[in-house]
């Protein structure tokens, strides 16, 4: 009789949760296939690396809230950047203050003392009550280390490692091992600027030089989570450096956004060999750093989709905020000079399911009653002018637009708008100074990254519709074409 209870038990608790499992990361405005934590606050992508088969992604999280609060990290991991395990709190505050951003390495050469292959983590700490009461020196770096994949972490007992005597903005250390010096390499943004360290063991570290582009850029406002790696040109045996700086406004629309200078970095100092160009033109792409140690010396990035203007109004309750996906940074150059593309990372297609396949669409172009909730849509093109518009039965709409070599985004009439009015303020515009040849939309639910020229530009917004998009229609005013048209359905990942 006990054992009949028993299997009772268990079936009725594996009924349980067979029921509910399709309520598990599926609350009204959840990505089903972008990386989000399963409850309460996030921003910021930290210490992403690569280490024994698996992609480490941790972030900036609040665990008590669903608005920026202490800062701890949090931590998955992945072995294909799409389907993310969730692991325990990796770092949490202390008395020397809040675990703000940074990066981690693999110290292959034991050059710390912590052990071969330890993951060592580099961080802020923000020190949040003197910041409050005005002072200057709040923000100064740290490490602690892993001995078990990032599982558990022991914090340094010198810290902190870098010290901070006048600088307010002092946060977000990026490191790496540069073979060209067999030493570590450190960049910080500070303030207006990048510092540069160095250092054999991570502990001690010496200044080297600040970095301020040339020319000079007018206004940046605050410089946050900085990212210095060298690629290979394609197609080049030339190899150049790419440092990634993030702004928290002054960007092209409007608060946060990030930026990257190409040059030349000789272990001390770096010097740009042409201007910036923005990464994103979307209002929710903030943070982006790359992963350390990725496989076949990749670059993958992966940054915040969202924007300090609303981060902390947005309408969600359980979790707030998302990271984008993961993409892989190509170096390319022509005429004008260097540049990135940007091609979501490969696995991608391990995830979609093919629903409609077109060699060529006549515009105008209608489809109804389809899930445009989470999709993918690609298609080449030629011509100077088109729309698109998605929309739903209650006549929310989201609109793009390419008009003279400007690509609008309209969100203005996408569903919950009034939550901010910095939200759906002005239209959203990204120049482009080529023929366009293709474009690749994603769509996951609340989130829009497009893709356009094999990514060479980007943009990234976020959106809240009161029910799922279900009408695609496409249009021209002149005889723009359409060829190799697919779309697809992104399956959910958790």
């Amino acid at each position: 009789m006990r054992i009949i209870t028993l299997i009772l038990l268990f079936l009725s608790f594996h009924g349980f949760c067979q029921s509910n499992s399709n309520d598990y990361y599926n609350e009204t405005h959840r990505p089903q296939f972008h990386f989000t934590p399963e409850s309460k606050w996030m921003n910021d992508p930290n210490g992403l690396v690569y280490y024994k088969g698996k992609y480490h992604l941790f972030y900036q999280y609040y665990p008590k809230d669903i608005v920026w609060g202490p800062m701890h990290w949090g931590h998955a991991s992945s072995i294909d950047l799409f389907n993310w395990e969730h692991h325990p709190i990796a770092l949490y505050p202390d008395k020397l203050g809040n675990i703000f951003s940074g990066c981690a390495v693999i110290d292959k050469k034991n050059t710390a003392g912590f052990g071969k292959n330890a993951m060592i983590a580099i961080f802020t700490y923000h020190n949040d009550e003197l910041w409050k009461q005005g002072y200057r020196n709040t923000e100064s770096q740290a490490i602690a280390y892993s001995l078990d994949e990032g599982l558990t972490w022991t914090k340094y007992s010198g810290n902190p490692v870098i010290k901070n005597s006048s600088e307010r903005d002092f946060r977000d250390p990026n490191v790496f091992w540069n073979d060209e010096i067999n030493a570590w390499n450190m960049v910080l943004a500070s303030g207006d600027r990048v510092k540069i360290f160095s250092s054999d063991n991570l502990k001690d570290w010496k200044y080297k030089s600040d970095f301020k582009p040339n020319p000079n850029i007018s206004k940046t406002g605050t410089w946050e989570c900085v990212d210095l790696f060298k690629m290979k040109v394609k197609g080049d045996e030339k190899e150049k450096w790419v440092m990634i700086v993030n702004h928290d406004k002054y960007t092209p629309n409007g608060g946060s956004g990030t930026r990257y200078f190409i040059g030349d970095f000789d272990g001390e100092v770096f010097k740009n060999v042409q201007p910036s160009i923005w990464l994103d033109y979307g209002t929710d792409y903030y943070a982006g750093v790359t992963f350390y140690n990725a496989p076949k010396n990749k670059r993958i990035l992966i940054s915040w989709m969202s924007n300090w203007l609303y981060a902390q109004k947005t309408p969600t309750r359980i979790w707030r905020s998302a990271m984008t996906l993961p993409r892989e940074l190509v170096l390319e150059k022509n005429d004008d000079g260097y540049f990135l593309r940007q091609n979501i990372s490969e696995g991608f297609d391990d995830i979609l399911d093919e629903t409609q396949s077109k060699d060529e669409i006549q515009l105008p172009y209608s489809a109804k009653k389809i899930n445009l909730s989470q999709a993918e849509i690609s298609f080449n093109f030629e011509g100077k002018q088109m729309s698109l518009l998605l929309s739903n039965s209650k006549n929310e709409k989201l609109k793009l637009e390419l008009n003279n070599r400007i690509f609008s985004l309209d969100r203005s009439q996408s569903g919950i708008t009034n939550f901010s009015d910095k939200f759906a303020e002005s239209l959203q515009k990204m120049p482009i100074d080529e023929k366009i040849t293709d474009f690749q939309i994603i769509l996951d639910r609340a989130s829009i990254e497009i893709l356009i020229n094999n990514g060479k530009y980007s943009m990234t917004a976020i959106f809240f519709p009161k029910e799922p998009f279900s009408n695609l229609e496409m249009e021209s005013i002149e005889n723009a074409q359409i060829t190799n048209f697919r779309m697809n359905n992104v399956k959910k990942t958790w």
